[in-house]
């Protein structure tokens, strides 16, 4: 009987996530309708060869894809909306839009990321030279530092 109760809350409780995954922006027809649009015109075919001549190569190499490209452009274009019939700018994927700088959309958060990788990989190396190598965690410590994300 626990186990159909577990059962039954892990399936409400992935229902609730579900319904709640979409931001505001993101469920707003005209975004959504943009984004359509925008991959069939540019993503495919001819648009899309003419898309990767005019990406820029650093755009290309940080993974920025036709479909990202869409997905920036039409939010803006809903933020201008929004803006335009007096309404607060809404999320879009869980996060507030941001204008990109070269390929980075949110060129604050990815310094901080940059420097928050800095200091662990000092922290790293201050660990390595302060335990010993044979300490008992000391393996399983390198190893979880080692890993992308620090998890």
């Amino acid at each position: 009987m626990a186990g159909r109760e577990a059962l039954l809350a892990a399936v409400v409780a992935a229902a609730a996530l579900a319904s709640a995954s979409a931001s505001q922006g993101d469920r707003e027809p005209v975004y959504r309708d943009c984004v359509l649009k925008c991959e069939e015109r540019n993503c495919s075919g001819p648009g899309l060869r003419h898309f990767r001549s005019q990406q820029p190569i650093y755009m290309r190499l940080a993974g920025w894809t036709c479909r990202d490209d869409c997905l920036y452009e039409c939010m803006w274009l809903t933020v201008g909306l929004y803006l335009r019939e007096g309404y607060s700018v809404p999320q879009f994927h869980g996060k507030w839009p941001f204008s990109r700088f070269l390929f980075f959309q949110e060129p604050a958060s990815a310094l901080a990321s940059f420097f928050n990788g800095l200091a662990n990989l000092v922290m790293l190396s201050r660990y390595r030279t302060a335990v010993p190598a044979a300490s008992p965690m000391y393996p399983t410590c390198v190893a979880f530092a080692s890993l992308p994300g620090g998890r």
